[in-house]
């Protein structure tokens, strides 16, 4: 029987992860709840479990005591001299209760208790694993769908993708191979719980560390990610080293590596800037692809005022304002949008802000995936 036991935890140990002291732990903890309940006991009880022989003993322990109140949990100190002469008052004994039929009850009852705490040593080594993947990229195979939830398969566990980090322009079916954002591990009563998404900028930003060995290693840094997904992102790059260029970088060979995070959500269209800590150039380079003829700054209230040519004012505003709201989000920075002759009629242009030749080499500083194949 011994052997046999060995075995089994050893082999638990090897396949679920779960060390063999804390499923012995398990054992010994519903052991006792075992005697308490079968044997009508509510004194405090140890219980040896000897794995070499097989042999598992129940010890009631007492304090030693000058005048005995309850001997359940107490032993005067002429009975305990009379089990040891070197007792001592507030010592603890140890006498052995152990019931004839105990291994057999015991079996019985303690099952439910040890595959409980088994189950949960499993959940904890699940969880640990994967708490340290917050915020982190993992490849994932759709399992099923409901009105609420897509379910997605770790491995070990099945993750939650809500509808609301889904991408608008996705459709998922089962055993679709996707890579998922995971973004929150929650422990449950009913195990770890854990919910991804697609739609999150940190998706976006692992693609390309991924992706970009020289985002990867810490050569070029992401500073920022602005995203609507399935739809535009704009992400900041920069490189203290003046001999790698951080866009291209990004961009890789014939526009590769940014064509691979293109087509892994789905066509979504990524602008790649430089970043710059002059709110200057920074908003500048953010509203590409739109030409920026000045920009005026407000430190106080962290706001702009961009000045753009006549004919690049819906450029620079995009699509339902969607390029002004991104370089937004993107710099941090409140974007007003101007036009030219708007700002002439306002008084507000030209200023020294920005020269017209500052912005014309602006080209150098951004990549729009529109127009690479151009």
């Amino acid at each position: 029987m011994s052997s046999e036991l060995f075995d089994a935890l050893t082999l638990m140990e090897k396949e679920k992860g779960i060390s063999k002291d804390v499923i012995i732990e398990a054992i010994e903890a519903a052991l006792i709840s075992a005697y308490k309940r079968n044997f009508n006991q509510a004194q405090n009880v140890r219980v040896d479990m000897n794995l070499e022989t097989g042999t598992m003993r129940v010890f009631a322990r007492k304090d030693v005591v000058d005048e005995v109140f309850d001997s359940r949990l107490e032993i005067s100190i002429q009975e305990a001299r009379q089990i040891d002469p070197n007792y001592q008052e507030n010592d603890v004994v140890e006498i052995e209760v152990t019931p004839k039929d105990f291994g057999r009850i015991a079996a019985q009852t303690a099952k439910q208790v040890v595959t409980q705490r088994v189950r949960e040593a499993e959940r904890g080594v699940i969880y640990s694993e994967y708490i340290e993947r917050e915020e982190d990229i993992m490849t994932g195979i759709v399992q099923r769908l409901d009105s609420k939830f897509i379910y997605v398969s770790l491995g070990k566990i099945e993750a939650l993708l809500p509808v609301n980090e889904q991408m608008p322009n996705e459709h998922y079916k089962p055993h679709d191979r996707i890579k998922v954002f995971l973004t929150k591990v929650e422990k449950t009563t009913k195990g770890p719980q854990i919910f991804v998404s697609r739609s999150h900028p940190g998706l976006l930003k692992r693609l390309f560390e991924l992706e970009v060995p020289e985002i990867y290693d810490g050569t070029v840094e992401i500073k920022s990610v602005a995203r609507e997904a399935g739809d535009r992102s704009k992400i900041s790059v920069h490189c203290d080293n003046p001999e790698v260029d951080p866009v291209g970088a990004c961009v890789g060979p014939k526009g590769q590596r940014v064509q691979a995070i293109v087509n892994e959500l789905k066509g979504e269209k990524i602008d790649i800037v430089r970043w710059s800590k002059d709110p200057v150039e920074f908003v500048a380079n953010a509203l590409s692809p739109s030409k920026v003829l000045e920009v005026q700054v407000n430190e106080e209230e962290k706001a702009t005022t961009v000045i753009v040519p006549d004919y690049q004012l819906s450029l620079a505003i995009g699509k339902r304002g969607q390029n002004a709201r991104l370089a937004a989000k993107l710099t941090g920075w409140k974007i007003d949008i101007k036009s030219e002759s708007e700002a002439e009629e306002l008084g507000i242009y030209p200023s020294l802000s920005l020269s017209k030749n500052d912005t014309e080499d602006s080209d150098d500083e951004f990549y729009d995936d529109d127009n690479f194949e151009d």
